[in-house]
């Protein structure tokens, strides 16, 4: 059963501060401390239904930065690597970071006390380190096909949205792996903040030319990706969150890509 004694009382209304909140949890831009002053009190949880407009925050500035590259010559490829650069810089890799830790837990241990202790150590192991590479090496090669294409805004923009959606869903549905870690200490998100993290989401996918195709596909690898986190450890953990935001994106890039070039 799912825990929610963290974020008991009424719930309250979306918060335009729910933003900040959230910004302040999935990037590392340097917010002033002032900014969270009068937020004090409020449970982290509440502000999930804002994560998606954290990923228009992120993808815009890879959209930007890419644009930027295009604009004085270089190549799609060179292009995508600074898009790609800036979005890894902004969220301090930590979705990265919880893709690799997946990896090296739930294929590198045999019992769920042993998948936990290895996503809790620092080190990287080998299933981590495949995991990691081919999945920048898929992000940069989709992002430099979207630019070589004209399509990129209408492809990374959505694709940084729906993903951060889809790891709200997770951290509703399942129960905490652990005690501790960032994601017992955000809590579990109400009801209705999931349900406004996914409509924002499902809104950012109608922008795209394969929206059927995009909501299809990262609903899949969203109940995929719960799924297997529930038979690996037994329940949901940050970086879980982490790993299931990078397979959604590379979902919803492969989507719309292949929209794209058909």
């Amino acid at each position: 059963m799912v825990d929610r004694s963290d974020i008991s009382g009424p719930w309250q209304a979306y918060r335009p501060g729910d933003v900040v909140i959230a910004l302040g949890l999935l990037t590392r831009l340097p917010l002033p401390a002032s900014a969270f002053a009068s937020l004090s009190g409020r449970a982290p949880a509440r502000a999930a239904w804002a994560y998606p407009l954290v990923g228009l925050v992120i993808g815009g500035a890879g959209v930007a930065a890419a644009a930027l590259a295009t604009g004085v010559g270089l190549a799609p490829g060179v292009s995508a690597i600074f898009g790609l650069g800036v979005m890894v810089l902004l969220t301090g890799a930590m979705h990265e970071d919880g893709l690799a830790d997946c990896a090296d837990g739930f294929w590198g241990g045999w019992t769920r006390e042993r998948r936990l202790e290895i996503m809790k150590d620092s080190q990287i192991g080998t299933y981590g380190v495949i995991a990691l590479t081919l999945g920048l090496l898929l992000r940069w090669q989709l992002i430099a096909t979207l630019i070589g294409a004209g399509t990129l805004a209408a492809g990374l923009i959505p694709a940084a949205m729906v993903s951060r959606g889809c790891m709200v869903w997770i951290m509703y549905r399942l129960p905490h792996a652990r005690s501790g870690g960032l994601s017992r200490q955000t809590g579990t998100p109400p009801r209705l903040a999931m349900v406004g993290a996914l409509i924002l989401g499902a809104v950012a996918a109608l922008f795209t030319g394969a929206w059927v195709c995009v909501i299809g596909a990262s609903l899949a690898v969203t109940l995929a990706s719960g799924a297997l986190a529930q038979a690996k450890i037994g329940g949901q953990t940050g970086d879980v969150l982490g790993a299931t935001q990078q397979v959604v994106e590379i979902t919803v890039l492969t989507a719309i890509t292949a929209a794209t070039l058909s």
